[in-house]
Parts: structure tokens; sequence; C-alpha cells
């Protein structure tokens, strides 16, 4: 019977926890043993009796654990660990499976180990975004909850309603909210920005979208059509200088008058792109807010600071990396189900059946049997000095 491992999460800020007592009760149905480090589910509010209850087994000692287990799954990169003593991906067995976020591009020694140690490594940000492995979409379903949570931070730390009011005192008119990005995070702010009131316009270099964003309530900002910014995923591609300098002219005058920024545009394997200019906060209202859903990448906005809360200009700027891990329990619940889907996808019958010729694998693969399988990764590795 293989043995899957769910330690519990040590990176700075992380409450989330890749499985969940629903999970662990289907991959024990499927086969698998699963032992669950004491105290994992805690951040998520997830107590050890409810994992014993859906059939796993807890344990304290991670260490001999951890070099024996036939697949661990994580949500945080493999990287140096407080309980191990030592690096997490080198301590892995030959023939290991793991699956997490793995965020490749920023971890080359880590994929290079990886290789090197004959580990199959699934990462969770490679899944392709088809039909059949929308349930297996992490990225999608954690960019959901950061869209929501971003409009929630931006109308507390905004000194003013969302929402258009008629008193005895007179009227207070809506706030005005400006969301760049209309992916799966921008298309949820925009949804959450209407419930509470206000008036939203988007920005984004994909003129598909607009459809979309109308449908939600929001007002599209129209942009330059020499270009497509339509990318490959459902992803925004990088764009040329020329039309970067042309979107901030025609949406300056919006930033301008907004009451609150929320930026979301990101580009996979490379730095988050420069939408919002020190010279365009500091056009901004006193007193207004914006929300860096990029600053992991170096931010939309080249006033953000990574996990810091800044005032620029009078402007409110909030560069959280990991807003989904702000809102625990549904962020754990809804990617321990995206795990669980590719789990079942990987495991049959209790055994490893990796099924190279599938689309789903090809595209999630990021090492396996002492080679970087992901095209894009290995390219990168070599490049590396």
């Amino acid at each position: 019977m293989l043995k899957v491992l769910i330690p519990k999460e040590r990176a700075e800020g992380e409450a989330r926890v890749a499985a969940t007592p629903e999970t662990v009760k289907r991959l024990v149905k499927e086969g698998l043993e699963v032992a669950i480090e004491q105290g994992a589910g805690e951040g998520s509010f997830l107590l050890d009796e409810r994992y014993q209850a859906a059939g796993g087994r807890l344990i304290t000692d991670l260490t001999a654990e951890w070099s024996t287990a036939d697949a661990i799954f994580k949500v945080s990169p493999l990287g140096m660990s407080s309980a191990l003593g030592k690096d997490e991906a080198a301590l892995l067995k030959p023939g290991a499976v793991v699956i997490s976020f793995l965020q490749p591009y920023r971890n080359l020694p880590m994929v290079k180990t990886l290789a090197a140690g004959k580990v199959t490594a699934l990462a969770m940000e490679l899944v392709p975004r088809i039909t059949r492995a929308q349930s297996m979409d992490a990225l999608s379903s954690q960019a959901n909850i950061a869209g929501y949570k971003a409009v929630l931070l931006a109308a507390s730390r905004l000194g003013k309603y969302f929402p258009m009011l008629m008193t005895a005192a007179g009227t207070i008119p809506s706030a005005k909210v400006v969301i760049m990005g209309a992916g799966v995070a921008g298309l949820q702010a925009v949804a959450t920005a209407k419930r509470l009131g206000a008036v939203v316009w988007v920005s984004d270099v994909r003129p598909v979208v607009k459809e979309q964003v109308e449908s939600l309530g929001g007002k599209f900002i129209d942009l330059p059509a020499q270009e497509s910014g339509e990318g490959q995923g459902g992803y925004a591609k990088e764009m040329s200088k020329e039309f970067l300098a042309r979107q901030q002219a025609i949406i300056k005058e919006h930033i301008a008058s907004a009451d609150a920024v929320i930026t979301t545009a990101l580009i996979p394997g490379k730095p988050a792109p420069r939408l919002l200019t020190a010279e365009m906060v500091q056009a901004m209202r006193p007193g207004s807010v914006v929300v860096d859903l990029a600053a992991e990448q170096g931010g939309n906005c080249e006033l953000t600071v990574a996990n810091q809360e800044v005032v620029q200009h009078r402007v409110t700027i909030l560069g959280h990396t990991n807003l989904p891990s702000t809102m625990p329990h549904d962020a754990s619940t809804l990617y321990a189900r995206n795990v669980l889907e590719l789990a079942l996808l990987v495991f049959k019958g209790g055994k490893l059946a990796l099924d190279l010729n599938d689309e789903i694998i090809k595209g999630v693969l990021l090492t396996h049997d002492g080679q970087i399988t992901h095209g894009p990764t290995a390219a990168a590795v070599k490049a590396a000095p």
C-alpha cells in the first residue's frame, strides 16, 4: 500500500493544508495509506480528530515519515525545513511523487535536486487550462479567493462607502473601483465590488474578456486594438513597451478619479507587468487604495512592497503575497479537492499509474525519472549560471 504524507506547512504566513478530512477519506477509499502530521490542519480549523475519523494516521516524527513516503502533498514549494533540518527535496526517496505548488521558475536549484533524486514532481501551477482539468485548476480556485479578499481589503482601508447612499444628510456617491486584469481574480473582484455597490471599471489587454466583464456589471476600458494580449491557456501574454505606454495613457484618467485600484495581471514565468507607475499613483485621490495581487512577482504597481502596507502620495498600497491563506478554511477545501482530482488521475487502485501520454500529466509533470520534463523550466535551468 502506497503511503501519502500530508505535512504541516511551515512557510511564513501559510495557513493552508493540502488535504482535508473529506479528501483523506477518498484517498483511503482508493487504497492509499494517508499519514498526516499532527497539527497540519489547525491553521485551517481542521482538527486532528477529524483526520483520524476519516481514516488518516496521525504522525509526530516527520523525519522518519518524509524519507519513506511514496507521495507527499503540499501547498508551498519545497525548501529548507525547520522540522527536518535539511532540504526537503534532497530527503525524498527515489521514485517518490510530489504534488504541490512548486514555483519552478523561481526555484531552479530545487528543480535540479528533484531531477537528480529521480523524484516525480507534479506542479499544481502547471495544470493545463482545458475543460477536463478544471477540477484540478488550483491557480483558478485560489485566484478566485484572492480576487474576493482584495475587494474586502480595499473596502476596509478606504475611508468612504462603496455603495451610493441616500440619507437625510444628503447623498453619498458610489465609490469608483478600477480593476486591472480580468482573469479569474479580476472577474471575482468585479463581482464582489459590484455586490458592495461600487462603480467598476476594468482594463485588460485581451478584448475577448469584455463580454465577461460587462456580464458582471463592470465597464470595460477599451484599449488600442493594434496588438492582442491573448496568450496561451487563458493567460495574457507579455506586451510591447509601446502598447503598455498607450495603455497607461488611456487608463490614467480612470486611475486619477478612482477610489480603489486592484491589479491582478500576471504572466507565467515572467515578472509582473508594470501597469501602475509612481506618477499615476501620485495623481490618485488622497485616501484612495491600491491592492496589488501581483506583489509576489514584483508587483503591477511601481510602489508596491511585497508583504507590506505602505502609504505613498497619501495613497495606501497593499502588497499581500498570499491572500488565499487569509481565508484558510475555504482555500484549503478547494485546493485539497484540486490535489485529490490530480491524485486520482495519477494513482489507480492504490498504485502509481502515470500515463505519460495523458495531456494533463504531460502539462503538469515537472520532473520524472531523472529528467526535467517541463520544457520552459528545462530551458531556464540550462540558461542559468
